[in-house]
């Protein structure tokens, strides 16, 4: 499967220091699971977490599920350990939290090259202070390696010495730049974390939000919010329909070798062609990854 296409509806953080949390991780429907090194886990189970998390990733039990690691941050204690653990663990990904500039992308992706990471371990930056947000361009088109941003609203809400509200009015600046550099580098961009896990309303909200501007799944905390994820950022059928309603009057243009298409009263041009294959093909991948993978 094309890593750029690989669906990305939910990625569900679950803590490294949390032995039935990563058991549960099995039949969980999230499309990405990010085993957590970094902020779930405290001083002291750094390193057990690290041996834990590599040893669960390698035995294979999260397929098909795309299997991402956070690890501590550039300059951490614990950072190289990580990433020459990671590097062979047979993660799909890796995900480095608070990366601010290309040229710590150059490190980090020489990094995974000394380490022996194979090339399709893809890197994750995390994108979350204001400095990160004004060059999201530059970060995202540093490296091949690299492959998806990911965004942290916490740290950047703390940064900006803001507040969280309903609508994220505070921080809608930042997020449309962040979404305006990963398409313009051709990356896969995911939205933050929603707090409150017992507000399935204000999370839907958000998630819908995140979809119009233009995000590719959205990051959550809690199993409850995988769903509302999936729904949101999973083409729904109506417009699965419309797709092929699309697809099927170009075909039929074009045998006609008519250059106007029209569509109950609705020019169409090549851009909606092709962004009804992309609804199709994500559709197509949904339901083969469903069928593979065993849920609760």
């Amino acid at each position: 499967m094309d890593i750029s296409s690989r669906p990305r509806r939910s990625a569900l953080y679950l803590p490294g220091n949390n032995v039935r949390a990563l058991e549960k991780g099995k039949i969980l429907p999230a499309d990405v699971l990010i085993l957590d090194l970094e902020d779930a886990v405290g001083i002291d189970d750094k390193v057990v977490s690290r041996e834990r998390v590599c040893n669960a990733v390698a035995s294979g039990v999260y397929a098909p599920r795309e299997v991402v690691v956070r690890v501590n941050g550039l300059g951490s204690a614990w950072h190289d350990d990580d990433i020459a653990a990671v590097a062979l663990s047979g993660a799909d990904g890796v995900l480095v939290p608070k990366v601010e500039s290309p040229e710590q992308v150059y490190e980090l992706s020489d990094a995974l090259d000394d380490a022996g990471a194979p090339s399709n371990l893809k890197l994750w930056v995390m994108v979350e202070t204001p400095g990160a947000f004004l060059r999201a361009e530059n970060i995202a088109s540093a490296s091949e390696r690299l492959a998806v941003l990911v965004i942290g609203t916490n740290d950047l809400v703390n940064d900006l010495h803001a507040l969280h509200r309903p609508g994220r009015a505070p921080i809608l600046t930042a997020l449309s730049l962040a979404v305006l550099g990963a398409r313009a580098a051709g990356k896969v961009i995911l939205d933050g974390v929603f707090n409150s896990i017992k507000d399935d309303a204000g999370f839907v909200a958000e998630a819908f939000q995140g979809r119009e501007m233009g995000f590719d799944g959205k990051t959550v905390i809690h199993p409850t919010q995988i769903s509302g994820a999936n729904d949101v950022f999973g083409p729904s059928q109506d417009e699965v329909v419309y797709a092929r309603k699309v697809v099927a009057a170009f075909r039929q243009a074009e045998d006609a070798g008519e250059s106007v298409i029209a569509l109950d009263g609705t020019m169409i041009e090549s851009m909606h062609v092709r962004d009804a294959h992309r609804i199709l093909g994500l559709d197509s991948r949904i339901a083969e990854l469903s069928a593979a993978a065993p849920v609760q």
